[in-house]
């Protein structure tokens, strides 16, 4: 084997970024098997779903357990009724938590309700902290460079001193 070669097969077929097929399969293309399954079905879902309605009324449990799945799939989420008041401090907050925390030891929530309520708290945290700095910001730019200054030396304890060096 050549060092020319060695060297083309260790750094791979395809250089990075570089597809062996550019184009890439075209958007909206469909897999030969769905599509022949979809030719054999169609016009028949009406007869296939009354067929599979009898054998689940005539005992079939499968046949059953289809149709109970279309008809009222597995739930994923419920609505969870737990007032959230306003909140207006980080104090808020932290109260919030703490009732969520509590619903949880009572039974109240599970801890995975508790977990998706703790993202929408967080949310509205930062949304409330963003507006918040937000309002602050546009308070001190509306303000004159005297105000600043006003505000500056009066967190000051003591006046601004001159400093002399030398005889004085």
């Amino acid at each position: 084997m050549s060092p020319d070669n060695t060297g083309e097969q260790q750094a791979g077929r395809f250089g990075k970024g570089r597809s062996g097929n550019p184009a890439g399969r075209p958007r909206g293309a469909r897999n030969a098997t769905t599509m022949a399954a979809e030719a054999l079905l169609q016009g028949e879902a009406e007869k296939l779903t009354r067929k599979a309605i009898d054998m689940a009324l005539a005992g079939d449990t499968v046949a059953l357990k289809l149709c109970l799945e279309r008809i009222y799939p597995a739930r994923k989420d419920r609505p969870v009724a737990f007032p959230l008041p306003p909140i207006s401090s980080a104090r808020d907050a932290a109260d919030i938590a703490a009732a969520v925390a509590q619903a949880v030891a009572a039974g109240q929530l599970t801890p995975s309700e508790a977990a998706e309520l703790g993202k929408v708290i967080e949310i509205y945290i930062k949304a409330y902290q963003t507006a918040e700095l937000d309002d602050r910001t546009a308070r001190v730019e509306q303000m004159t460079d005297e105000e600043l200054l006003r505000i500056i030396r009066k967190g000051e304890s003591t006046p601004p001193r001159l400093l002399t060096i030398g005889p004085g």
